[in-house]
């Protein structure tokens, strides 16, 4: 029996640590080359933008930092600073890969004079009346910065453990800002301002086990994984989004124009940036966007499974069925009237049906999504029926409930609804006995389909019409 028990828990452990050698693959064994620098997934589409009849001239003085935060750490905040440095150099790649600009030297252009001036010395002492070429001027200065760096804008995780034996996982986001402009150098004009921002998440990804395998053999394993998204590539793609959005803006307001043998691509390109800022309008700060309506009154019937926990040892499950109408005052708040029959029971010692009546306050914390969570608290009725719900019998119990639930709404009309709930009777009398200092009471889980009726909710949201 000991070599039975020992060979279960080394399976365990084998599947732990199977399930998380995901980080060993990522774990360097020795020294590794260099490599060339990892590209973005804006890189490819930056790249790919129909040709300009006319590259633009352009200048950068200093694309900074404006944030002037440091990284966060357990321990505190250190004098690293959360945002690369070095976004005057990744402003200008971006530029040049585009293809749409002629990046001029300009953030460390002192350097440039004076090796002019040497150049200018050298040739006039050996070659009378030879000058070097005049400098590019810029046609536009492009000017702005990475303007905030939002840290936890989303943090969450969940875990479990069973007989120290479980796993969690943790994730968090965070947030750049970057604000990019072009200035005319002749008039010093803002010819067009972007905005943009990405994302960082990190996730952690935890499995243990802790465990007493015989008397003063102990059996501990640990294994784990965490991958942060490297912030100097989100500021990469941040600002290489910045340029793609200067470009197509300044194509639509005429102020640079593409080849001819590209018109017709360029044309796609705006159509598909219209869509995508319309798209944008819609969406908020954490990359949600209204995918349905929320309804104003739902009804649900549903089926599930009541288990009765009371003064007989044996806790039994045993079905339920009802139907449930919400009607909702704003689209996460409304309230809940909710009917049901169902039947409580102890193995060998007592099977009660009983009916309830429920009035319910609920909160749906994402109304306008296909996946939404609800949580739901209350009060009603509970008593002991015949074989028909609305034969009651016996003593009427006041009775308090509350739950949590997911529901799934694909096309706006029909849904499925799962909940999970805790039924505290105030009475001691369910199942027939009363003894002990604690009140009989019973948890529910139901499955239901749900019908939305009437008009539904749309989210407030105001979108402008683009320009074309």
């Amino acid at each position: 029996m000991r070599s039975s028990y020992l060979h279960r828990l080394l399976v365990l452990v084998m599947l732990g640590v199977m399930s998380s050698c995901t980080s060993f693959f990522y774990q360097p064994t020795a020294p590794r080359r260099a490599r060339l620098g990892e590209e973005t997934p804006t890189t490819t589409s930056l790249r790919q933008l129909p040709e300009a009849r006319e590259k633009i001239v352009a200048a950068v003085y200093k694309f900074r930092d404006l944030t002037g935060q440091y990284k966060q750490s357990e321990t505190g905040t250190g004098f690293s600073t959360a945002v690369t440095q070095g976004t005057t150099n990744i402003l200008l790649k971006a530029m040049e890969e585009s293809g749409w600009f002629i990046p001029i030297e300009r953030e460390n252009v002192s350097n440039l004079l004076n090796e002019r001036k040497i150049v200018r010395s050298s040739v006039a002492q050996f070659k009378d009346g030879e000058n070097l070429p005049p400098l590019l001027f810029a046609g536009i200065i492009l000017e702005g910065g990475v303007v905030s760096y939002d840290a936890n804008i989303i943090t969450g995780g969940g875990g479990l453990q069973y007989f120290s034996a479980g796993g969690s996982t943790q994730y968090r986001q965070d947030r750049v800002t970057v604000y990019l402009r072009a200035v005319a150098t002749k008039t010093g004009k803002i010819l067009k301002t972007i905005y943009t921002s990405k994302t960082i998440l990190s996730q952690t990804v935890n499995a243990s086990l802790f465990r007493y395998v015989t008397f003063k053999r102990l059996l501990e394993a640990e294994t784990g994984l965490t991958t942060t998204e490297p912030g100097q590539m989100a500021v990469t793609e941040a600002i290489e989004k910045a340029v793609e959005g200067l470009i197509i803006e300044g194509v639509r307001d005429g102020l640079w124009v593409p080849s001819d043998s590209s018109a017709v691509a360029m044309q796609k390109v705006l159509e598909a940036y219209d869509t995508e800022k319309s798209r944008m309008t819609e969406t908020d700060v954490y990359g949600m966007r209204p995918e349905v309506g929320a309804p104003r009154l739902t009804i649900q019937p549903y089926s599930g499974l009541m288990r009765y926990s009371g003064d007989y040892a044996r806790h039994t499950i045993r079905g339920t069925y009802g139907v449930s109408a919400d009607v909702y005052f704003t689209p996460n708040v409304g309230i809940q009237a909710s009917g049901s029959s169902g039947v409580l029971a102890s193995e060998g010692a007592f099977s009660n049906r009983i009916t309830t009546l429920e009035g319910n306050l609920l909160f749906r914390l994402t109304p306008y999504q296909r996946w939404s969570s609800l949580l739901f608290a209350g009060a009603g009725l509970v008593t002991r029926t015949g074989r028909s719900p609305l034969d009651w019998q016996g003593n009427r119990a006041v009775q308090a409930q509350g739950g949590v639930g997911i529901q799934y709404t694909p096309n706006g009309v029909l849904g499925f609804r799962t909940t999970i709930a805790y039924h505290q009777p105030f009475s001691d009398d369910l199942d027939g006995i009363t003894a002990g200092t604690r009140n009989d009471y019973y948890l529910r889980a139901t499955l239901g389909v749900t019908l939305n009726i009437g008009r539904r909710m749309s989210a407030r949201t105001t979108v402008t019409p683009l320009r074309k």
